[in-house]
């Protein structure tokens, strides 16, 4: 049986030595994200911080942070999950196991919650004010809840089954919110409560809410789960946590949460909004201030023993990384059975998650072909694309599996190898020029707006590719020096940007026609145009954040010897990704060095925090 809430987890994970309690005073603006940054780069345990400053209710961080962890907390109930996603894809396997019949209904008996008119979190009230006010990073416009569930349901079909838990930002302070009454609520494009919002706007009516934190552990992964539509998250919750979720009716409100920590009510207006953010988010950039939804506030409830869950966000890996490997594990096996032809998709951390996806897929079209082409590709591809939030990604790079049976998406370099090896440039580039992007990616034409393009290679190889920096190159003024990312890419540092939104930059054309009767970059099929190429090609995270995170397809994609054969753009020469920051993009994070120094003291030899990492 799992957690109940997150008393016993904590509990639990202290008797294993896999908390740490922080009795060090240290200050929510700042410094308990610093340190909780620091442990999780370390590998660190889930740490209790008892002495917030300015708060009497202690914090609970890194939870999350290690993948061995999350299946700790969860292994009560990981066979029921796979034993269920095993028959989901393979029904003849109760053939083999006959005593699974019997445990998957068990399982899925916890599917559906359990309503009780005992609700531990109703017990206190409080105010936004007196929760912990916690800022991650020195540019974040007010303290926010970075590990909220928000619960809504359909005003069309109220109830569990339409029901919408989803995990969006909210700020509880700053900007023009009126103090303890309101609250913004920042969700991204393509997310469930969307829907339920929609439906609010077209009947004029409030979209009432309910922000959980806390409570059982399964809550805060299904509120981040991609659930297929029409599946609560709630139910998975319940899965995951080895029991029915306990909700209490509350009368002229939304049921509540039992078991959470704390509980915040409220309404939305139809079509009102107020300017919310700066956030340091976790492409590594801030999200800008814009106007999003808020919430008015009715009331805030929380537990006699209340506990707050945070964590912080930034350039990957962070503790979310946990979650997406945790989810890959989950719901991996299942792809194949969402999009025929797929074996594997892989969102890759490193560069923002939705910038950039690795697929691989069957190439089966034409098996008597002389030469494979991409082809069955293009269709898994579209297809890909159109499947929830894979479908905000903005490069998508597809391999056929008949031409490498070993190779999987999570080795990134070899997969970016034997796509380079194949690519034909001419061919092999599909673009969507104006559509939707994440939210929180401002490497586009506007809020939301911006471009994708398809990477497909299939057949034999077609270039060696080369493994040192070209000796003796020519550089256009203004570019140099040169760094080799790994076989075959190549980082070249550029003048900084001056192009404006929408736009394309006349210096990366010139460069390329530089280049187009020189035969310049033998064994190199990619160029990355760079603010820093010795950064760039320090680590190959460090390439995959600049170069898909800094990048809009449409405008910052050239090639050396272009061409256009009706309106398919390709070109014979090397492909050129402008991967500068440009003067819209938002800006990187940077830690506060004075808090830094503070850190760095407190964990000092003979410091309080010695050893924690």
């Amino acid at each position: 049986m799992g957690y109940k809430n997150m008393q016993e987890c904590v509990v639990d994970l202290e008797r294993h030595k896999k908390l740490v309690r922080v009795d060090v005073p240290l200050d929510p603006y700042l410094e308990i994200g610093a340190l909780q940054r620091r442990v999780y780069q370390s590998g660190g345990p889930a740490l209790l911080f008892t002495h917030a400053v300015g708060c009497r209710f202690p914090l609970l961080g890194n939870l999350f942070g290690t993948l061995e962890r999350t299946r700790f907390i969860f292994r009560d109930t990981l066979d029921d999950i796979r034993r269920l996603v095993e028959i989901k894809i393979n029904p003849f396997s109760l053939l083999k196991n006959p005593l699974d019949i019997v445990k998957a209904p068990l399982a899925a008996w916890h599917l559906l919650p359990g309503v009780t008119s005992k609700a531990p979190v109703l017990e206190c009230s409080s105010t936004l004010g007196a929760l912990p006010q916690l800022v991650s990073w020195p540019r974040d416009g007010g303290a926010f809840l970075t590990l909220p569930q928000v619960y809504s349901e359909s005003a069309a079909a109220p109830g569990f089954a339409k029901s919408n838990l989803g995990m969006y930002r909210i700020q509880i302070s700053g900007n023009s919110y009126q103090s303890d009454k309101q609250a913004g609520l920042h969700y991204q494009i393509h997310r469930g409560i969307g829907a339920h919002h929609a439906e609010a706007i077209a009947s004029g009516d409030l979209l009432r809410v309910n922000v959980f934190l806390g409570g059982a552990p399964a809550m805060t992964v299904a509120a981040v789960m991609p659930l297929p539509e029409g599946m609560p998250e709630i139910s998975f919750a319940g899965l995951l946590a080895g029991h029915r979720l306990p909700m209490t009716r509350v009368p002229g409100h939304l049921p509540v949460y039992s078991e959470a920590d704390f509980c915040i009510s409220g309404v939305v207006h139809p079509a009102k909004t107020l300017p919310e953010g700066p956030f340091g988010d976790h492409l590594g950039y801030y999200s800008l201030t814009h106007e999003f939804p808020y919430l008015e506030i009715d009331a805030v409830y929380h537990r006699r023993d209340a506990i707050f869950p945070f964590t912080t966000v930034g350039r990957p890996p962070q503790e979310d990384t946990s979650f997406g490997a945790f989810i890959h594990e989950l719901t991996g096996p299942l792809i194949p059975t969402v999009v025929a032809g797929v074996k594997e998709v892989h969102a890759v951390d490193a560069a923002g998650v939705h910038p950039l996806l690795l697929a691989i897929a069957s190439e089966r079209y034409v098996p008597y072909a002389a030469v494979r082409q991409p082809q069955e590709l293009l269709t898994v591809a579209n297809a890909i694309l159109g499947q929830g939030q894979l479908s905000l990604a903005k490069y998508l790079l597809i391999a056929a599996q008949e031409d490498a049976p070993s190779l999987h998406t999570h080795d990134i370099a070899a997969f970016l190898g034997h796509i380079l090896e194949r690519a034909d440039w001419r061919t092999n580039l599909h673009f969507q020029t104006a559509t939707t992007v994440d939210t929180l990616d401002y490497s586009g034409s506007g809020l939301n707006e911006g471009s994708k393009v398809v990477f497909a290679a299939a057949g034999p190889v077609r270039q060696k590719l080369a493994t040192e920096s070209p000796t003796g190159l020519e550089l256009p003024s203004g570019f140099g020096p040169v760094a080799l990312c790994q076989p075959g890419i190549l980082a070249i540092q550029g003048p900084p940007s001056g192009q404006g939104r929408g736009e394309t930059d006349p210096l990366i054309d010139e460069f390329c026609r530089f280049y187009a009767e020189r035969a310049a970059f033998t064994g190199f099929p990619l160029l990355v145009i760079c603010d820093d190429s010795r950064f760039a090609a320090a680590t190959l995270n460090n390439f995959l954040w600049v170069t898909f995170t800094r990048s809009n397809p449409a405008t910052d994609i050239y090639g050396i010897r272009p061409e256009i054969r009706g309106r398919h753009w390709g070109c014979s020469g090397p492909l050129v990704i402008d991967a500068r920051i440009k003067p819209f993009h938002a800006p990187p994070l940077v830690d506060d060095p004075a808090v830094e120094r503070k850190i760095d003291g407190l964990a000092a030899p003979g410091g309080p925090l010695h050893g924690l990492f």
